[in-house]
């Protein structure tokens, strides 16, 4: 399976942009995770939906301002939108398939827990 996210950009602070992860067109995506890592830190959580792409799952530092979903018409994409972007947003972005998509909660924000992972975009955020 073979995953890529896109979108990825130079914004400034306040403004939005839109990630898209796309998956081999046979893949159907049952849960689906986004991480960042920025350069010297450690890869983080940012957001997640289960099996059903009704439960989401956020990091403290993006919730009310990430959305994450699923395209229920091309259930082999799934999408990042990033509102209000701030400075400290600023990183390469990664989407990825859980191992098992029918657990909730605290599973996904571990990245060991996922089996596929796609090449990041870069996103890069202005003061």
């Amino acid at each position: 399976v073979q995953l890529q996210a896109s979108g990825g950009g130079s914004v400034k602070a306040g403004e939005s942009l839109r990630l898209s992860c796309t998956a081999s067109s046979t893949f159907r995506f049952e849960g689906m995770g986004w991480f960042r890592q920025a350069p010297g830190k450690e890869r983080e959580f940012v957001a997640a939906f289960s099996w059903n792409g009704a439960n989401t799952y956020y990091g403290d530092s993006v919730k009310g301002r990430f959305t994450i979903s699923r395209d229920n018409t091309k259930r082999n994409m799934g999408y990042l939108q990033m509102d209000n972007l701030k400075p400290d947003d600023t990183a390469s972005y990664f989407c990825a398939a859980p191992r098992n998509p029918y657990y909730d909660g605290a599973y996904y924000s571990d990245p060991i827990n996922y089996s596929f992972w796609g090449r990041g975009t870069q996103v890069t955020v202005s003061s």
